[in-house]
Formats: structure tokens, sequence, C-alpha cells
């Protein structure tokens, strides 16, 4: 699959983030745009297309429509709409729920039959849209769960133990949102288990706790002083699409379809999964502390309620 061709149904920031770290990464051989806003498309292939020059290598790119997702390896869902002042994140969810349903059905009719990577939000039930809607094996549709917020909570713990953000090997689980959590006894610094090295250097564990709250509060931050997030979820969703491209078998904490692991079922939430050309190979199951399985319950229990409550009638209509 390596060297494939991109969809993208979106063409708003968060899309032409991803767009713009794949043309400078390069690594695929063609590039589709999808958008209702067609004139934006076209300047969008424009602009992106009088950088190949500088490009690592050649990448077809083009403005397009629905057909060209026929034989895409990958397609990329970015588009829906933001949440506006004063809405609720089930109003949001209901908007979405049914342009990702539209999305869906469109790319579908082409004849499609490849991954599709979804992160329009409330990602985790967008997700799971598209997999009814699609009718797709559970391990091709993918949201990009907390694999944002992952990259977050590294940052920040590199930068607190002034250790590379490489070396950094922790996990945030559950929904992407307000109830996520960090097992942290699977967090290591290198091949150290975190909390040795704060108890070696007596850092105080609830630091922790406190750059996951930054780690939460982080996207509120950035809205607040420029109005959205677009690059590092850009950057976040190349990854994803790297290591389905090159086979990697790596592991990144994508939602995903649970089955009966981690005591739940019939719910796309944020947990590592071993990535490749397939899409999910299979989930890792981590040993949750009771605490912690409280929190992964509590967190598919909200996404749950608010599927319930109106989701499930919009797939099902």
């Amino acid at each position: 699959m390596k060297n494939g061709k991109i969809a993208l149904v979106g063409t708003g920031f968060v899309g032409m983030s991803m767009a713009y770290s794949m043309l400078n990464r390069g690594g695929i051989s063609e590039l589709v745009l999808i958008d209702i806003d067609k004139e934006k498309t076209k300047g969008e292939e424009m602009d992106l297309s009088h950088g190949l020059p500088f490009a690592p290598q050649k990448m077809d790119i083009k403005a397009g429509d629905y057909s060209d997702c026929k034989d895409a390896q990958i397609v990329v869902i970015t588009a829906g709409a933001a949440q506006k002042p004063g809405q609720t994140r089930l109003e949001l969810a209901e908007v979405n729920a049914k342009i990702v349903k539209q999305i869906t059905k469109n790319i579908m009719e082409s004849g499609f039959n490849g991954i599709i990577v979804v992160a329009s939000n409330p990602v985790d039930l967008m997700t799971y849209v598209v997999y009814k809607v699609s009718g797709l094996p559970k391990n091709q549709v993918i949201g990009t769960g907390t694999v944002l917020d992952t990259a977050r909570l590294r940052y920040l713990i590199a930068d607190y133990l002034k250790i590379s953000s490489k070396n950094i090997h922790a996990y945030i689980l559950g929904e992407h949102g307000d109830s996520s959590f960090v097992p942290w006894k699977h967090a290591y610094v290198g091949c150290k288990k975190i909390s040795d090295v704060m108890k070696d250097n007596n850092y105080p564990m609830e630091d922790l706790d406190n750059i996951h709250k930054e780690v939460v509060n982080a996207a509120y931050e950035i809205i607040e002083k420029k109005k959205a997030t677009y690059y590092a979820i850009g950057m976040s969703l190349n990854r994803i699409v790297r290591a389905i491209l090159d086979n990697e078998n790596s592991i990144l904490t994508v939602s995903t379809y649970l089955n009966n692991q981690y005591g739940q079922d019939d719910i796309y939430i944020g947990v590592p999964s071993i990535i490749n050309s397939n899409g999910i190979r299979e989930i890792v199951d981590l040993d949750l502390s009771e605490e912690e399985q409280k929190k992964l319950n509590k967190s598919c229990n909200l996404i749950r309620q608010m599927r319930e409550s109106s989701i499930d009638k919009i797939i099902n209509d």
C-alpha cells in the first residue's frame, strides 16, 4: 500500500493541515481533495501544487469528487461543523452525525473498500456512525481517538522531565474529551517506569495528574487564543495514515471498535491498537486497575448516552 492514493473529505483547517503535512513528508502518490465548496477546493489544490518543486517527491494533487474514492487506499474524513458558542456536545454530535452519514453514503456509493480514518468531532461517535453506515469491517474504520491527546501528554511530560518526547511512552485512553485518563502504571521513560523516575528525582506524583489536566484543557486554551486547533491533529492524521500505508504494526491510541474488550461492547473509544495495512490488526489489552477501569467505563457511558439519545436514530433513519 506504500505510496498509495488518499482521498480527503473536508478542506477546512484540519484537513488542509494534514494535506500540508503530507506534502512536506511525502510517501503518497496521489491526494484527492473533496469538499462541498468546489471553488475553495480548487484553490487548495493550486496552492499545494505550487509547493511541489520543494516537496521530497512527486505527488498528484487534485480537487475531485466522491467517485475518486473508488480506488483510494484510505479516505480521511475531517468535514463537519465546528462547535458554536453555547452549543452542547450533543447538539454538535447531532449536526455532524447527519453530515458524516451522508458523506459515508457518498463514499460507499463509489465502490470504495479501503480504510476510512475519521477526525470529525465528537470523533468517537462519528467513527461509530461511519462504521454503521458504511458496512465496512470494524478493522477498516478508525477514528483519531486519543492520538492527539497522547501526543500532547508526551510533549508535556518531556518538557517537564527534560527528556526527548520520543522516549516518553505514555498513553491517554477513553474518549477524545474531558473524561479521558492516563494508566500511569503503563507509562515509561525509555525502559524505566515513570513512577520510579518521579520517585528517584523527588518529583511529586501529583505533577503527573496536573499534566493530564493540562492536556484536557489544551484544546480549550488554544481555541480561546486562536479560535481553532488544527496543526497537531493534522500531524496526528498523517501519523495514522503513514502507519497504514507502511504496514508498520505501530501502536496508536486510535478510536477502535470494542467487542467485549475492556468489558465494553459495540462502542468506539480510544485504546492502544496495532495499526497496519489492514487497519486495526488487534487491540492491545492493558491490565487496568479498578479505578482506571471505572474511568474507562465512565468515558464509554458518556458516549453511549449521547448515542442512544439521538445518534442511533439518525443512523437508522
